[in-house]
């Protein structure tokens, strides 16, 4: 990508979005188009179209989604597939009619199989059944990533598929209910400490396995990826015919987890919580593990960098000030 050439980054004031920005920022691109919901409804193709005549994109991070951790999911089941149905189908066209040089799908590690062979490797998809709790959501970005890799074939465009572990860091969502994991421990923590709680109760067994990846390097992953020469770039954009599935599809990760009771208690620590953290087994534990395997990112020669401990420190000077600009 030039300093020059206009970028498209749908969703950027979440997570993913976000982080994608300062990146870009960082890198000295000048040319961002953004849109927020009110300014262009992305499930609103009219509207999806007239932007895209506008302003011309020629590089596109299709980032913007409806996302939420187990409860949202178990909540709004039809609002999670018809939503994100419809953004991507609409951002993809769109970017295909107008010619875009390049663009990336972002997803998540939900798409994999629920009991699939752990570390989870691209050529896993759609080899088994998905985790219940979430299924709506992964089934919209399984169809993203089979959108991509058919107007690739059809169309001979270049639509990549991005999916990352587990996010956290600036931007993130804290609510209490319709967050993810650290988010939703974040704000857990903080309030406990600040009310001088005794016990925090955490959803599930605490036996899960998670991995995560802080949002500012998955961003910096996506750079390196839509920069690679077209030598490196286009082997990565799937098969092209016959029965071969080799999907457009790369993940991006650390390629390490850790248990959700070891992740409780490390946040705790970060917080500066003393009192007892207490499992609720009657919760639902959701997968018991996702770790990738970044072994295809990493042997393109990207590696995430930033220390996990200081990452969640940052994550929660980030929240603290969130929570003093809504006050």
């Amino acid at each position: 990508m030039n300093k020059g050439d206009i970028i498209y980054v749908a969703g950027h004031r979440g997570l993913v979005g976000s982080a994608i920005m300062r990146a870009l920022a960082a890198a000295g691109h000048t040319h961002v188009v953004t849109r927020t919901h009110a300014e262009c409804d992305l499930t609103d193709a009219r509207a999806v179209a007239a932007l895209f005549e506008k302003e011309r994109p020629a590089y596109v991070f299709l980032a913007a989604a409806k996302v939420g951790g187990i409860h949202a999911n178990n909540t709004f089941p039809g609002e999670f597939i018809r939503d994100n149905l419809a953004i991507q189908t609409n951002v993809i066209h769109q970017a295909w009619k107008s010619g875009i040089q390049r663009l990336m799908f972002l997803g998540s590690s939900c798409i994999y199989p629920k009991d699939a062979r752990q570390p989870l490797k691209e050529e896993y998809l759609l080899t088994g059944p998905l985790e219940a709790t979430n299924r709506p959501y992964a089934l919209a970005k399984i169809a993203g990533i089979e959108t991509c890799w058919s107007y690739n074939r059809q169309y001979g465009t270049k639509f990549l598929a991005a999916m990352p572990t587990n996010l956290y860091g600036p931007g993130d969502n804290y609510h209490p209910e319709n967050s993810h994991v650290i988010p939703a421990l974040i704000r857990k923590f903080h309030e406990a400490k600040v009310s001088g709680s005794r016990e925090v109760s955490v959803w599930g067994s605490g036996t899960p396995r998670r991995e995560f990846l802080y949002s500012d390097d998955m961003a910096a992953a996506c750079l390196f990826v839509m920069n690679l020469s077209a030598s490196r770039f286009d082997p990565l954009l799937g098969s092209h015919g016959g029965d071969a599935f080799d999907p457009p599809l790369i993940n991006i990760g650390v390629g390490e987890d850790l248990a959700i009771r070891e992740l409780a208690e490390i946040i705790g620590q970060v917080i500066g919580f003393e009192g007892k953290i207490v499992f609720d087994a009657t919760r639902p534990d959701g997968t018991m593990r996702k770790l990738m395997d970044v072994s295809r990112l990493n042997g393109l020669g990207w590696r995430a960098a930033k220390d996990f401990r200081e990452g969640l420190a940052d994550a929660y000077a980030a929240f603290l000030a969130q929570e003093q600009a809504v006050a």
